[in-house]
């Protein structure tokens, strides 16, 4: 959160990206830095994931993370 203020600070465009286990998590931080930060949310969980499930989560998560790059 605190990486995507500072790039929004300086002008470039950031998206946050986590599973869904840190919804709540994102919006309490959110809430606490006075920042609504563009945020894109996938599956969880993602560590034990292979190469090829994490690009397809990656692949699933493109056109929703093109779309918060260009709103920002």
């Amino acid at each position: 959160m605190h990486d995507i203020a500072d790039l929004e600070g300086r002008g470039i465009p950031g998206v946050g990206i986590a599973t869904t286990e840190f919804v709540q998590a994102a919006a309490s931080q959110s809430k606490s830095l006075g920042f609504d930060p563009a945020l894109v949310f996938v599956a969880h969980p993602i560590q034990d994931r292979s190469d090829d499930e994490l690009r397809a989560l990656a692949d699933q998560a493109l056109d929703q993370l093109l779309k918060a790059l260009s709103a920002s």
